[in-house]
């Protein structure tokens, strides 16, 4: 699996999703901007984002992941 076959997965799950991915094949980072975050602790966003990826990590497909999701006003405030 490379980065742009990542993102386009977790969009999509996200119909609104601002998604940024990098990695090395195996091992992934992602940014994750979407309102379905809103209202949800970080380790229910994550869960819908592993939900979206399903069977993925079983197979391996995906090693690892690190994330980072906001809601889009969280987004807005870091980005200044």
């Amino acid at each position: 699996m490379n980065p742009e076959e990542l993102k386009k997965l977790i969009e999509a799950a996200f119909a609104d999703a601002h998604v940024e991915v990098s990695g090395d094949g195996r091992h992934f980072s992602a940014i994750v901007v979407t309102d379905a975050f809103a209202d949800k602790n970080m380790i229910a966003q994550h869960r819908l984002v592993y939900a979206a990826l399903g069977h993925r990590f079983d197979t391996e497909a995906i090693h690892a992941l690190s994330l980072k999701t906001y809601t889009p006003e969280q987004w807005q405030i870091l980005q200044g």
